[in-house]
C-alpha cells in the first residue's frame, strides 16, 4: 500500500473509490491497524459514490513509529489520570487528529467526510473542531467526549484491551480472539468462530505487535483533556452512533457526544458491542452512507 509525509511522519494509507467522488476518511481506534475497518464496508461506500480513505496511526501498522520519544508509564498516567493531576504525554489527541488533516493536504483533499471509530471518534471529533473546513459532515462511532463522570468500561473489557499479548504468534492470534470475544456484539451481531480466527490472523500477520507505541497512544488519550464544552462549537452536521451492548465504551458516552454537539442525530444499535462484524458492515453501511448523502444533497 503507498505511504504519504504529513505532519512530519509517514502514513500508510488505502484508498477505494474514484478520486474525483467526495470523500469518505475512516480514522480507527486505539491499537488497532487500518484494516480494522472492513473491506466490504470501504467497498461498500465507494459504491454509493465516495473515495474512501483508510491510514495507520501513528505509532501502529506501517505508519511512523515515534521511537525518538521513548517509553512512557501507562501505570502512573493512570493514577494521574484518576486523580485530576496533569500527564506528560509525547502526544495527544490533538496531535492526531493534525495527522488526519495533514494527510487530507497531502492526498489533495480539500474537505472529507470525517468517520472515527473508538479513539478515532475522539479525533474525528477534533478534526471537526480544529479544522472544520475540512469536514463536510462528522461521524462519530462507538466513541466518548471523555466528560469526567461517564460510565467506565467494564473492568474484563479495559483489562484484555490494555494487556500486552503473548509474543509467539498463536499466542496474538488467540489473544486477538479473546478481546474481540470479551468487547464484541451481541448473538444477534457476533461474530462466528471462523471469522474471529481470519480476523486475528489477517491482523497478527499483518505487522509485529508495537508495544511502546501502544502504550504511547494510551497515554495521549489519557492526557487529552474532556472535549464536551469544546463540542458545541462544531458547526458540522453529525451523526452519533454507538452500540447499546458496548462494554468498553459504554451507550452513555455515545449519548453524551450527541447531546454536546448542536444538532446532532444518534442512532442506537441494540445488540452492539465494540466491533467490525460482517453482521454489522450492513448497519454501518446503510447508517453512514445514507447520512453523507444527504448531507450533500443538501450542500448541492
Amino acid at each position: 500500500m503507498p505511504q504519504v509525509k504529513a505532519n512530519g511522519l509517514s502514513f500508510e494509507y488505502e484508498s477505494f473509490g474514484s478520486p474525483t467522488d467526495p470523500a469518505i476518511m475512516l480514522i480507527m481506534g486505539f491499537s488497532a491497524q487500518m484494516t480494522m475497518w472492513p473491506v466490504e464496508l470501504c467497498e461498500g461506500l465507494a459504491s454509493r459514490g465516495y473515495r474512501v480513505i483508510r491510514f495507520d496511526n501513528r505509532d501502529i501498522g506501517f505508519s511512523s513509529k515515534l521511537e525518538s520519544a521513548g517509553q512512557v508509564n501507562v501505570m502512573d498516567a493512570f493514577m494521574k489520570a484518576a486523580s485530576g493531576q496533569p500527564i506528560d504525554a509525547p502526544y495527544k489527541l490533538n496531535d492526531m487528529a493534525a495527522d488526519a488533516a495533514g494527510i487530507l493536504d497531502a492526498l489533495g483533499i480539500a474537505n472529507a467526510h470525517i468517520v472515527g471509530a473508538s479513539m478515532g471518534g475522539m479525533i474525528a471529533q477534533l478534526v471537526a473542531l480544529n479544522y472544520p473546513q475540512k469536514t463536510r459532515s462528522l461521524t462519530s462511532i462507538m466513541s466518548s467526549t471523555g466528560r469526567p463522570g461517564l460510565p467506565p468500561a467494564k473492568p474484563e473489557a479495559m483489562a484484555v484491551l490494555t494487556e500486552a499479548p503473548p509474543a509467539d504468534r498463536d499466542g496474538r492470534i488467540a489473544a486477538a480472539k479473546k478481546v474481540w470475544r470479551i468487547i464484541g456484539s451481541q448473538p444477534v451481531y457476533a461474530a462466528g468462530d471462523d471469522e474471529l480466527h481470519a480476523q486475528a490472523v489477517r491482523e497478527v500477520d499483518r505487522t509485529p505487535y508495537y508495544a511502546p507505541g501502544v502504550a504511547r497512544q494510551l497515554v495521549g488519550i489519557l492526557a487529552s483533556p474532556p472535549r464536551h464544552d469544546m463540542l458545541k462549537n462544531v458547526k458540522a452536521p453529525t451523526l452519533v452512533i454507538h452500540g447499546a451492548d458496548d462494554p468498553l465504551v459504554p451507550i452513555e458516552g455515545g449519548k453524551d457526544t450527541a447531546a454536546s454537539i448542536p444538532g446532532a442525530r444518534l442512532r442506537i444499535i441494540p445488540g452492539m458491542g465494540h466491533d467490525f462484524t460482517s453482521k454489522l458492515v450492513p448497519v454501518y453501511l446503510r447508517e453512514i452512507a445514507d447520512f453523507v448523502a444527504e448531507v450533500d444533497a443538501k450542500r448541492k
